[in-house]
């Protein structure tokens, strides 16, 4: 089955990339005032629709663009055609194609593909995280003054009354250093890789964060919301190494987002 998810990222990172590099500015749709959507975002996930149905018919779909199919199996594939859709139009190499299996309700399965690095990270529940070929484990940083961390912020964070700049004040000052990657797939995934030390973010939707938790927790990482638990991680998602992670939440919980 993952032979299958990732041969499919792959050729819908072909797509990304000759989307990409023909993309017009006339292209863009505007979901709201800051969130914007291409054709290509569309193309890729019709695509991708198309030929999980195709394999498996009896499954369910989720996709960012173009909503839900349901079932009765238990099995739901959870899709971002492009996780990064702002990079992606500014020809910035950050964004990614996240393909995620959920069992049940648990995220059990996850493929991300960055095309412009040819990136892809994957992993089944189980079996380990792997970046091409090469098995990946989180970093055995330890302290905060030592971690280099990733963050992100809602498009809509001007008119949210909670959003992400006042844990941001609070956190950067602590840490060794911040990065910006507009991607939570990718950035989840290079917490797994050891690159970066641990992410936060508010104000996520299930399809940016599915394939990436997979992958975070089979590279030996912790990832939960800002209380440590499970239940709303697209509300507010903490993930690290195990240490890093408990000094992450301990500074998180004490803004009330949930």
């Amino acid at each position: 089955m993952i032979s299958f998810i990732k041969n499919l990222a792959l050729q819908a990172g072909r797509l990304c990339l000759e989307g990409q590099k023909n993309l017009s500015l006339h292209d863009l749709e505007f979901k709201s005032e800051k969130d914007i959507v291409t054709e290509t975002d569309k193309e890729v996930e019709a695509f991708l629709v198309k030929a999980i149905l195709a394999r498996y018919p009896d499954h369910g779909v989720l996709g960012e663009e173009y909503g839900a199919v349901q079932t009765k199996s238990g099995l739901r594939w959870i899709i971002d055609p492009i996780d990064g859709t702002t990079s992606f139009v500014h020809r910035l190499p950050f964004y990614s194609i996240s393909i995620a299996l959920e069992k049940e309700g648990e995220p059990v399965l996850g493929v991300v593909y960055a095309p412009a690095l040819n990136q892809l990270f994957y992993a089944e529940k189980g079996k380990g995280a792997f970046v091409g070929d090469t098995a990946i484990h989180v970093s055995e940083t330890r302290g905060l003054d030592k971690a280099v961390m990733a963050t992100g912020f809602a498009c809509l964070r001007a008119g949210r009354q909670n959003n992400n700049l006042p844990i941001f004040n609070e956190i950067v000052p602590k840490l060794r250093d911040i990065r910006r990657f507009g991607s939570a797939a990718l950035d989840l995934c290079y917490t797994a890789l050891g690159s970066l030390d641990g992410f936060w973010e508010m104000n996520l939707n299930i399809y940016d964060i599915a394939a990436g938790t997979v992958i975070l927790k089979e590279a030996g990482g912790v990832v939960t919301d800002f209380t440590g638990g499970g239940q709303f991680p697209e509300k507010g998602i903490a993930a690290a190494n195990k240490e890093l992670h408990n000094e992450l939440v301990r500074i998180l919980t004490g803004f009330h987002v949930l």
